[in-house]
């Protein structure tokens, strides 16, 4: 009985072997070599678990004719304020030094590259950096 048992338990797990296979991992994110169609079901579940909603502005949304008519003005306003800026600067060439325009304040000082312009925007914060080379 105990040969049998022990002939019975080495024919199982030789025909065991017989079916057995490699397990190869797969991955689903394409970005780490997962198939190309999981990207729309990855994403659709990330947006679903999101908890944060951000408010974009549809940058399809035509403006009113008055928000247009105010931001027509509003450049128009600027160009003007920084060409007589800049003619007045530029009579005699564009002089190192802090320049307030409006809510704008202008930083001019001179480098091994040239002339660097930077533009501070007091309001939100925003800043811009202009280098004339020399």
């Amino acid at each position: 009985m105990n040969k049998f048992l022990i002939t019975t338990a080495l024919i199982f797990g030789f025909v065991a072997l017989g079916y057995s296979q490699q397990l190869v991992y797969t991955p689903k994110n394409p970005n780490f070599g997962g198939a190309d169609f999981n990207y729309s079901w990855l994403l659709s579940s990330a947006q679903a678990q999101n908890k944060f909603k951000v408010e974009e502005d549809d940058p399809f949304a035509q403006q009113t004719q008055l928000e247009q008519i105010q931001e027509d003005l509003n450049s128009s306003v600027l160009r003007e304020i920084s060409n007589s800026f800049l003619d007045s600067q530029l009579g005699d060439g564009l002089r190192p030094g802090v320049f307030n325009v409006g809510s704008l304040v202008l930083d001019v000082f001179e480098t091994r590259n040239g002339l660097v312009i930077n533009i501070l925007d007091t309001n939100n914060g925003d800043q811009t950096q202009i280098i004339v080379p020399n």
